[in-house]
């Protein structure tokens, strides 16, 4: 696998994105520290892999302005400001869905604020994944995403639709469906601008 993940590295910086695989959480920490400038602004995308390493709580206790969404007691017009906000941050972290071992990042969304400032706005976009997240190609990468990821996504969101119940995707209609935006990211012009940290550690679903 480390072979693998070495040769993803290098496909990552053939398409202008930086590549880091690391070893355990504490390094983890020590390159996000590294990478975040103090008293910049910080936006988050919705991430079981952030969750489970406590990089949400990280954040909170670093000097930066954390645009935290995860804060209880917000409301809907609170969260969508923050979501705007994002776009302006100095840096989005935010996990992935999958990605391939030519460097391609795939992504699913229900409403494009995770995906939106991968995309653009922030002038670094950190993207942090565990190796469970690497796919041999476009095509598992997005069967990956549906039939693994988007069932427990909706699964852990309290949603109704169809995937919740058989835990895989039908290609429902629904009108709680998460699967709203495919989005497949093959480079970028501004190198290393989107930063990925790869985690020798199998990490959210």
């Amino acid at each position: 696998m480390e072979h693998k993940i070495l040769s993803l590295i290098k496909n990552l910086d053939k398409k202008n994105i930086k590549g880091y695989f690391i070893q355990t959480r504490e390094d983890l920490f020590s390159l996000l520290k590294e990478l975040i400038p103090e008293n910049s602004s910080i936006g988050c995308g919705d991430s079981v892999t952030l969750e489970e390493l406590g990089v949400f709580d990280f954040l909170r206790k670093e000097n930066v302005i954390f645009y935290d969404k995860f804060q209880s007691g917000l409301t809907k017009e609170e969260k969508r400001e923050i979501y705007l906000k994002n776009f302006s941050a100095d840096t989005f972290i935010s996990g992935t869905n999958a990605i391939t071992l030519d460097g391609a990042i795939f992504n699913i969304d229900g409403n494009g604020s995770r995906v939106a400032p991968m995309l653009y706005g922030p002038s670094q976009v950190i993207l942090i994944v565990g190796i469970n997240k690497v796919t041999p190609d476009i095509d598992s990468a997005i069967k990956r995403t549906r039939q693994i990821a988007a069932p427990m996504d909706a699964k852990r969101l309290g949603k109704q639709t169809p995937c919740t119940k058989l835990s895989r995707c039908i290609d429902c209609k629904h009108k709680e469906r998460i699967c709203n935006d495919f989005v497949l990211i093959q480079g970028q012009f501004i190198k290393d601008r989107i930063k990925v940290i790869i985690l020798n550690e199998e990490l959210g679903y």
